[in-house]
């Protein structure tokens, strides 16, 4: 879906997200995971993830400015490249099961404080 050897996204609380033009479509995946694409040039806006109905992750490539994003997180790490590596503190062969959110949450609130 990204033509690419990284699918980089931002994960918000559903609550603070919310699309202000316009009307996303569902991509071709129409499972409980729900990728929503622009109408017009089909590009793949944000995803609803399946059992973390509180979250939702944003393309970083949306971004005015995505200067200050890092790797934290890296997921499907089952299906990386062999020569693909990032400075992500936490890695997951597929993704994370929705209880493990809590915890990444204030590992991630945390790095940003120190």
């Amino acid at each position: 879906m990204t033509g690419s050897a990284f699918s980089l996204s931002a994960l918000f609380a559903a609550g603070d997200f919310e699309v202000t033009a316009g009307e996303p479509v569902i991509g071709g995946l129409h499972g409980a995971t729900r990728h929503f694409f622009c109408p017009h040039c089909m590009s793949w806006m944000f995803t609803r993830p399946e059992g973390a109905d509180l979250f939702v992750n944003v393309r970083a490539t949306l971004f005015d400015d995505p200067s200050g994003l890092e790797p934290f997180m890296e997921t499907m790490t089952a299906e990386r490249l062999p020569w693909v590596s990032t400075t992500a503190v936490e890695g997951f062969e597929g993704f994370p099961q929705p209880a493990d959110y809590g915890r990444l949450m204030g590992a991630y609130g945390a790095r940003g404080a120190g």
